[in-house]
């Protein structure tokens, strides 16, 4: 049984490109330090004594940078290359978030917000990029898994360490964050040299693709992102309302919601690679990706079913594995639709999904809060998933 499991896990790791394991050692060196975001709800209540509602354009700011970061690190990556867009996003975020830390007026926080994840933001395309650079079609959707592999550990790490610095001082997770962005462009100088990207990899110059030249032209390309934004934006959640549920409503540290986060990650670190390799080919990729959007749906619906702790947990559990279904997926459905031309343009309308969702997720949400309560957010927000897993098979009949 244990050589089995080894067995296991060793298939599904091998053959995978040299590139890519060190592509996911940055991006795992980058997430370890990922410190802000889960806690920034936290900080703007707990430390700054914002409002609710406050916090809730904040966190829209938020994504507002991001929209326009992801937008344009498309742009550039088509243009430059991802090498260059990668290094420098890295860079500019990390010394921007040491000077955030400092600000404390509330337009001062938007601009800072703002500035940081527009540039930051731009690290997501290029990323996606090189990562489908890199690897192979046939091992592309392994390759992401790995790279959210290595988000994931990285995230565990920095969850769990950010509850407890928190605890002590939120300002060290500004430094931990910054320093670690700044550590990761370093390792990507270092350890990556900049590739030649006018070629494409062999087993793209054999596949028919049904792309046009433009995502914003892809009728079909639209309506796949319509349904990844309805699960985006249910999905953000858990880093915008969820830790001030935990907070407000069960009384938790920081300490224990930040375990909690960690277990999100650990789960994704050790499973999702192995799941990947079992599913991908053997499944229509809608499938797998609306068996993930329902079960997060079942993760907000538990809140109003018991209050007790463990609710907790088993809704963590059923988001992580709705996760693991559904976004390796998506992912890899935005590359089969691109080629090296307009792969960044591809990729970044998948990623402004999740840029959207960072605008209106913790709008939505703090006004649903605000004015109905925590009940009705979570049946709404299962409501939305629900409606994405509905349009992901209706993507099966699109061509």
């Amino acid at each position: 049984m244990l050589s089995k499991s080894i067995q296991l896990y060793r298939n599904a790791y091998l053959g995978l490109p040299k590139s890519v394991w060190l592509l996911s050692g940055v991006m795992f060196v980058n997430r370890s330090g990922t410190m802000v975001l889960p806690f920034l709800s936290l900080y703007l209540t707990q430390k700054l004594h914002f409002s609710v509602a406050d916090t809730g354009i904040i966190m829209a700011v938020y994504g507002v940078g991001a929209l326009c970061g992801t937008f344009l690190g498309g742009k550039l990556t088509d243009k430059i290359g991802f090498y260059p867009i990668q290094f420098f996003s890295l860079l500019l975020a990390g010394i921007i978030l040491l000077v955030l830390m400092h600000l404390t007026n509330f337009y001062a926080i938007c601009v800072g917000v703002f500035i940081f994840t527009l540039f930051g933001d731009c690290f997501r395309p290029a990323n996606a990029a090189a990562l489908a650079h890199y690897s192979e079609a046939e091992n592309r959707t392994r390759s992401f898994s790995l790279n959210r592999l290595a988000i994931n550990l990285g995230w565990s790490i920095g969850g769990g360490m950010g509850g407890i610095l928190a605890e002590i001082d939120y300002d060290l997770l500004f430094w931990a964050d910054g320093i670690t962005c700044i550590v990761a462009a370093i390792l990507l100088r270092i350890l990556l040299k900049a590739p030649q990207q006018n070629k494409l990899n062999k087993s793209e110059q054999s596949l028919e693709k049904p792309f046009v030249k433009s995502p914003y032209r892809d009728s079909v390309y639209w309506f796949f992102v319509f349904c990844v934004t309805l699960y985006a934006i249910s999905f953000f959640q858990l880093f915008s309302l969820e830790p001030l549920y935990f907070r407000t409503i069960y009384h938790l540290p920081e300490s224990q919601i930040g375990l909690l986060m960690v277990t999100n990650g650990l789960l994704i670190a050790f499973v999702e690679m192995i799941l990947v390799h079992q599913l991908d080919g053997r499944f229509p990729k809608a499938n797998l990706i609306a068996i993930g959007t329902i079960l997060t749906a079942f993760s907000f619906w538990v809140f109003n079913i018991y209050f007790f702790v463990g609710v907790l947990w088993v809704s963590i559990l059923l988001n992580t594995v709705g996760e693991m279904f559904a976004m390796p997926f998506m992912q890899s459905f935005s590359i089969e639709r691109s080629d090296e031309s307009n792969r960044g343009q591809y990729i970044a309308m998948y990623s402004m999904c999740y840029s959207f969702a960072q605008i209106t997720s913790p709008t939505i949400g703090s006004q649903l809060v605000e004015h109905f309560g925590f009940s009705t957010l979570w049946y709404v927000m299962g409501a939305f998933c629900t409606l994405s897993t509905l349009g992901f098979l209706y993507l099966k009949t699109l061509k």
